[in-house]
């Protein structure tokens, strides 16, 4: 049994496809196929059932994928020491990062980061947080940056800031005329959402207590994957739309004359970098949040007045 060869089984588990580990593998598909059957007649048992399609592990074969997972992270705590012992960092740091936080908050920390560390090859990748959890416990991805908190005890929160939601109101809406809002004044207007499986979206209805009324007449739901859309829906539309505060940064002086905040306690997100319980690469990950808090507002490191809004996936 070789670390190479539980690679192998786990890359299979992870694509359910032998010539698309190969691939991820940089082997060629008769070597991966080789050398897994070679682990498979040394152990005396099948771990994949090759007559389906995609391929899937046996009964017995996912327990020793799970097994292979453990140990294929614990070798690769050993670099860790040694990144420690050299004071050095470098190596491959994989992100997964929620859309409605990637392009608000990434370019200036990925920015310093790489600045800092050059050495370093920084990979991100923009999904939704059902995926990034999925790829973390398959070991594809090394930590996340999400909303929490999550209900899922196999995944490690920590929480480096609260961002307050705002809301966007079109000039046309009676809203327009109030300095600030309560979570009620929005029951009765058009309200603009992104769409099933951001987390986001469930936030929003929680700051709202789902009491939007979507009988309004003359009212519809469009549903968007993009915070900008909302906004530009807003504008070009009518009603009203709730935004993350990263997002109206570099907004000029007109697009904030529609920006209200609400009374307090704010309705915020929790922001968290995420990992599995047993996650290597510690030192890069602690070292990309120190990144994050040196970007981001002082005002966020604080949920004093604040109240995180929770979602369901």
């Amino acid at each position: 049994m070789t670390l190479v060869q539980l690679e192998y089984i786990v890359a299979v588990d992870t694509y359910r496809s032998f010539v698309a580990a190969a691939e991820k593998c940089f082997v060629t598909q008769p070597t991966l196929s080789m050398q897994i059957q070679k682990l498979e007649e040394s152990l005396g048992v099948k771990i994949f059932d090759r007559s389906r399609q995609p391929v899937v592990p046996t009964e017995v074969g996912l327990k020793i994928i799970e097994q292979a997972r453990v140990v294929l992270m614990e070798s690769k705590k050993i670099n860790e020491i040694l990144q420690e012992k050299k004071g050095e960092l470098e190596g491959e740091l994989r992100v997964g990062v929620i859309p409605t936080v990637a392009p608000y908050l990434l370019p200036d920390v990925i920015t310093a980061f790489l600045k800092k560390y050059p050495k370093v090859k920084l990979q991100i990748w923009e999904y939704t947080t059902e995926r990034i959890v999925q790829e973390l416990k398959q070991g594809i991805l090394d930590c996340g940056i999400l909303s929490t908190p999550l209900t899922d005890n196999n995944i490690v929160e920590t929480p480096i800031f609260y961002e307050t939601f705002v809301a966007y109101v079109s000039g046309k809406s009676n809203l327009f005329q109030k300095k600030i809002l309560s979570t009620d004044d929005i029951a009765d207007e058009k309200l603009w959402l992104l769409n099933e499986g951001h987390c986001m979206r469930g936030q929003v209805l929680n700051i709202c207590n789902y009491k939007h009324n979507y009988g309004l007449e003359g009212t519809f739901e469009y549903n968007t994957g993009s915070v900008e859309t909302l906004k530009r829906m807003v504008d070009i539309n009518s009603g009203i739309t709730i935004l993350p505060e990263l997002s109206i940064m570099n907004y000029n002086e007109d697009e904030l004359t529609h920006v209200r905040y609400f009374k307090a306690p704010e309705p915020v997100r929790e922001i968290s970098v995420v990992t599995t319980q047993n996650f290597v690469k510690k030192q890069a990950v602690n070292t990309l949040i120190r990144e994050i808090l040196e970007i981001v507002p002082e005002r966020f490191k604080s949920k004093k007045k604040k109240e995180v809004m929770g979602f369901d996936l």
